[in-house]
């Protein structure tokens, strides 16, 4: 059960980021114009809060976890060459890379394939997250030409 305390302690590790960033974005939005209208119009605090607040907090935060798959993926896949993640039997791009060391004299093979996958994975992950955040970004203009 080595790769759950791995998701744990990545989970764990990252959180607050998320936490920090969704108070800023609520803290922010509090004081725009159309949530005071919102305010002055009569509505309720728990309308504001699902018709106002939460739609537009909810683009950084998805952009955040779009970008930060890769970098998860990243420290699983370190944590899995110290041996802190997957064990051996279970195939992971880490162990695969770690275990590759001892021969990468004779068979660079066995180290090269693992971590070309990790930095394809990790490359079109970054690569959703930057366009998920070009299409959530409301003050960028689309041009269609």
């Amino acid at each position: 059960s080595g790769l759950k305390n791995a998701i744990i302690a990545i989970a764990l590790i990252s959180w607050t980021k998320y936490a920090r960033l969704s108070r800023s974005q609520v803290l922010s939005l509090r004081e725009e114009t159309f949530v005071q209208a919102a305010k002055m119009g009569g509505n309720s605090p728990w309308r504001i809060v699902l018709r106002h607040i939460l739609p537009n907090a909810a683009g950084p935060l998805v952009v955040t976890a779009a970008l930060d798959i890769g970098v998860m993926m990243m420290e699983l896949a370190g944590l899995s060459f110290l041996g802190l993640g997957a064990l051996p039997p279970t195939p992971e791009w880490g162990a695969m890379l770690s275990e590759g060391r001892s021969m990468l004299q004779y068979a660079p093979w066995l180290t090269l394939f693992p971590g070309v996958a990790i930095f394809i994975t990790v490359m079109i992950f970054n690569l959703f997250g930057d366009s998920v955040r070009d299409i959530l970004d409301p003050k960028q203009k689309r041009q269609f030409f």
